[in-house]
C-alpha cells in the first residue's frame, strides 16, 4: 500500500474518531494505535507506553503543571476582581474606560494566570454584570471579555507556546519574548475598538434620550476620587510584582523556565494565603485538585498528539505530506496563507494543543525550506489559534461566557465576538508586513539568532 493511500486512511480515521464525540485524546491514541497494529511491527505494540514516555521526556513540559498551578491559585482567589475593579477605577474618567478596564484586566490576569478559560471566568463574572448596569449592550460586554480572554495564550507563561517550542525545536524564552509586542498590539486594537464601540452605543443613547426622554444609563457620569484609586493598589500591585518576578527570573538568566514555572506557582500560593487567607487545607484543596484535573487531561491530549505525530512520522505521512508542499513550488507568501488557513478550520473543531502538536511535523519543514522564522510564524500561529477561542462550532470562550452569562443570547455573544475575531486577522497582517513586532523583543534582549542548519 503507498504512503499516499495510508495517509489517506490516516486522515480518514482521524475526522470519524474526532466526528464519533470521543474526547480528543482517546481519538487521537486510537487511531494511532489502530495504524500501529495494521502498518507497523506486531512489536511495536509493546512499545506505546514507552513511546509515549520518550516523546513527554521533555523538561520544559514539566512546566506545564507549574504553571497550570500558578493560574489556578490566582484564578480562584479575588484576584481577577480586584484587578478588574482598579482597572475601571483608573480608567472611570477615559471614554469607553470601562470597556478599556476590562481589556487591561484580561491582558494583565492573562498574563498571570496563562490562561483563556480562567481569564474569561475571573474577568468576566464581575466585568460584564458591571458593564451591563453601566447601559453597554450584552454582545459588547460578552465580546470584549472573550476576545480578551484569547491573550491567555499568547501573553507570557503560556502553555501553548510551551508546546509550540518543543514540537519546533525553538528557543521557549525567544518565544515568550516574541509574544508581548503583539499581545501589546492585541491590547491597542481591541482598546481602541472599545473607544468607537462606546462612541457609538453613547451616541444612540443620547439620540434616544433627546426623542424620548428615557435615560440609559450609558449617560450616567462616574468619577472616583484620588484616594479611591490608590486604595485599590494594595490589592494589584503584589500580583503585578509577581508577573515582573518570574519574567527577571527567566530572562535574568537566575531560572530555567520549569524553575520558574515552580518559582510562580509558590509565589502565587504565597500571595494568595497573606492578601486573601486562602492557606488552610480545605481553601488549598480546590487549587490542587484543579490543577490536577486541568493537568491530567492536558497531559494525557499532549501524550496521545505525540504518539500520532510519532506513528504518522514512522508510516512517512509527515514527510510525504512536506515534501509534497514544497515540491508544489509555491509563492512562500501563498505557503504561509495556505497554512494559516488550514489552521483556521482546524480551530473549527480542535484545541492549539492538539493543532500544534498535530501539524507541525508536516508545516514547519516547509516553512523552514521557504526561509520563514519559525519564532515569527510561531507567534502568528498563536494569534490565528487564538481566533479558534472565539468563533464557532468550538469557541470555548464563547461557552464560558454563555456559563457565567446565561442570560445573553448565544447570537448576541458571537456577533459581539465577529469585530474582535476581525482585530486579530488584522494583526496577523501586521506582523506579516512589520516582522519586528515580533521579533525585536527577543532580537534585542537575546541577540539576533542564528538560522540551524
Amino acid at each position: 500500500m503507498t504512503v499516499m493511500t495510508i495517509g489517506l486512511l490516516f486522515g480518514a480515521a482521524t475526522l470519524l474518531f474526532m466526528f464519533s464525540g470521543a474526547p480528543i485524546s482517546y481519538a487521537l491514541g486510537s487511531v494511532a494505535i489502530l495504524f500501529m497494529y495494521l502498518f507497523m511491527p506486531a512489536s511495536a505494540l509493546n512499545t506505546v507506553t514507552q513511546n509515549v514516555y520518550e516523546e513527554m521526556a521533555s523538561i520544559t513540559l514539566l512546566s506545564i503543571p507549574l504553571f497550570i498551578l500558578k493560574g489556578a491559585a490566582i484564578g480562584r482567589s479575588r484576584a481577577g476582581q480586584d484587578l478588574y475593579a482598579a482597572m475601571h477605577v483608573w480608567m472611570g474618567r477615559i471614554p469607553g474606560g470601562l470597556g478599556i478596564a476590562n481589556v487591561f484586566a484580561c491582558a494583565l490576569f492573562a498574563a498571570m494566570a496563562g490562561s483563556s478559560p480562567a481569564t474569561c471566568s475571573a474577568i468576566g463574572s464581575a466585568g460584564i454584570p458591571e458593564m451591563r448596569k453601566r447601559g453597554y449592550s450584552p454582545g459588547f460586554a460578552a465580546g470584549i471579555i472573550a476576545a480578551g480572554g484569547t491573550l491567555g495564550i499568547l501573553l507570557p507563561p503560556s502553555v501553548t507556546m510551551i508546546l509550540y517550542a518543543v514540537a519546533a525545536e525553538q528557543s521557549l524564552g525567544r518565544l515568550f519574548l516574541a509574544g508581548i509586542m503583539p499581545g501589546v498590539l492585541l491590547v491597542t486594537l481591541f482598546a481602541f475598538y472599545a473607544v468607537v464601540r462606546y462612541r457609538k452605543e453613547y451616541a444612540l443613547a443620547e439620540a434616544e434620550f433627546n426623542r424620548t426622554g428615557a435615560a440609559s444609563a450609558l449617560l450616567a457620569k462616574e468619577t472616583f476620587s484620588t484616594r479611591e484609586k490608590f486604595e485599590m493598589l494594595p490589592r494589584v500591585v503584589p500580583f503585578v510584582l509577581l508577573l515582573i518576578g518570574v519574567m527577571v527570573a527567566l530572562y535574568g538568566g537566575f531560572a530555567t523556565p520549569s524553575e520558574t514555572a515552580g518559582l510562580g506557582a509558590v509565589m502565587a500560593l504565597g500571595l494568595i494565603a497573606v492578601i486573601y487567607g486562602v492557606w488552610r487545607p480545605r481553601d488549598v484543596a480546590p487549587i490542587l485538585g484543579a490543577t490536577l484535573k486541568e493537568s491530567s487531561m492536558l497531559m494525557l491530549i499532549i501524550g496521545m498528539s505525540l504518539l500520532f505525530s510519532y506513528v504518522m512520522s514512522y508510516l512517512h505521512i509527515s514527510q510525504s505530506t512536506a515534501e509534497w508542499v514544497v515540491g508544489l513550488h509555491l509563492s512562500r507568501w501563498v505557503l504561509l496563507a495556505m497554512i494559516l488557513v488550514m489552521v483556521i478550520l482546524l480551530g473549527f473543531f480542535l484545541p492549539p494543543v492538539s493543532i500544534i502538536l498535530m501539524t507541525a511535523p508536516i508545516i514547519l519543514p516547509p516553512l523552514k525550506a521557504a526561509g520563514f522564522d519559525l519564532i515569527w510564524f510561531g507567534i502568528l500561529m498563536t494569534i490565528v489559534m487564538e481566533t479558534g477561542l472565539i468563533h464557532p462550532p468550538v469557541g470555548l470562550n464563547i461557552f464560558v461566557i454563555k456559563n457565567i452569562a446565561p442570560d445573553i443570547p448565544l447570537k448576541d455573544i458571537i456577533w459581539g465576538v465577529v469585530p474582535f475575531v476581525i482585530l486579530m486577522l488584522f494583526a496577523v497582517l501586521l506582523i506579516c508586513i512589520f516582522p519586528g513586532i515580533a521579533t525585536a523583543l527577543p532580537d534585542a534582549v537575546m541577540g539576533v539568532a542564528l538560522p540551524k542548519s
